[in-house]
């Protein structure tokens, strides 16, 4: 087990921060928290997504108390890694110091693929699919990122 002085520092990054890196950052606690401190930020922040919210706590995870963050919120902290969950967080991304290392992983984006759906279970389903997803790919950390 790392010590906690010894722990990695990784930054989801998305548009919103409302749903994606809100997931990541709650899996990468629940999950790897022994080996990283996790944050999430957005390149324009907005508000917690609440079905987001509902699909992580049907897996015991509360994000309810979440808030949207900056980048900016952060200021000057140095993050062994930044992962971008999103293709526009991606393309606008600011610059990191260089020892940090950037890592983009795309997954779809929850609210766009729910946003014509009517059937609330349908909706729903498309948050598990990626929560799911998301959950996987914390699931291989650190490995998939060094």
């Amino acid at each position: 087990m790392v010590q906690d002085n010894e722990k990695l520092s990784i930054l989801y990054l998305c548009t919103g921060n409302s749903c994606r890196s809100q997931m990541a950052e709650a899996w990468t606690v629940h999950l790897k928290g022994d080996i990283f401190d996790a944050y999430s930020a957005g390149v324009n922040p907005g508000k917690i997504d609440q079905l987001a919210v509902e699909v992580m706590a049907e897996q015991g995870i509360d994000i309810s108390g979440n808030e949207s963050k900056g980048i900016e919120d952060f200021g000057r902290q140095d993050f062994d890694y930044v992962v971008t969950v999103c293709d526009n967080a991606n393309e606008t991304c600011p610059f990191f110091p260089a020892k940090t290392k950037r890592i983009h992983k795309s997954f779809d984006d929850p609210p766009k693929l729910a946003e014509n759906e009517k059937d609330r279970e349908k909706k729903l389903s498309l948050y598990r699919r990626v929560r799911d997803e998301i959950r996987s790919f914390v699931e291989t950390l650190p490995e998939a990122i060094d």
